[in-house]
């Protein structure tokens, strides 16, 4: 029976890479130069320093546009809250989304159920796979997710026949 499954996961080479590029780009920055501003990856948790919020903004802000140019989706990034450590310096965590919550992977059941396509989806720790009759129903039915579920970076992996 055909079937794929929705993933949310993003491409930690492609961030890692990503990461490098920022730090290349601010320590050649006119206003950036001879600060502290950096951004450092320990698995799928970044952090970014800064010597003022200033700073960190526009630390986040490279960041953010050289992920969107080797595309990975920045929704995959849940922004942590701005600390101070020690005299004026800033730090903020980010950390990388990896797989579907039980929460969003039920909505993504629900939206299968409510569109009347003859597939079915089904939880697979996190992910949802999804299966049909005919391929035709499976791609309509990875057309409907695109639509319907905005807020997450959906992927589709593992297609089979």
């Amino acid at each position: 029976m055909p079937s794929f499954d929705t993933v949310s996961e993003a491409n930690m080479v492609d961030v890692k890479n990503a990461i490098d590029q920022t730090n290349k780009v601010v320590t050649n920055r006119f206003d950036l130069k001879g600060t502290s501003a950096k951004v450092e990856q320990k698995d799928r948790e970044l952090t970014i320093y800064g010597d003022s919020e200033f700073h960190l903004d526009q630390v986040r802000t490279e960041l953010t546009m050289t992920l969107a140019k080797r595309n990975v989706d920045v929704r995959f990034l849940d922004l942590g809250k701005v600390d101070k450590i020690g005299g004026d310096k800033v730090k903020q965590v980010i950390k990388v989304k990896n797989g579907i919550e039980s929460d969003d992977a039920k909505k993504i059941v629900k939206a299968i159920k409510e569109s009347k396509l003859k597939v079915q989806g089904s939880i697979q720790g996190d992910a949802v796979r999804v299966t049909g009759a005919k391929r035709d129903d499976l791609q309509a039915a990875m057309a409907m997710l695109r639509k319907e579920i905005k807020d997450l970076p959906l992927e589709f992996n593992n297609f089979r026949d």
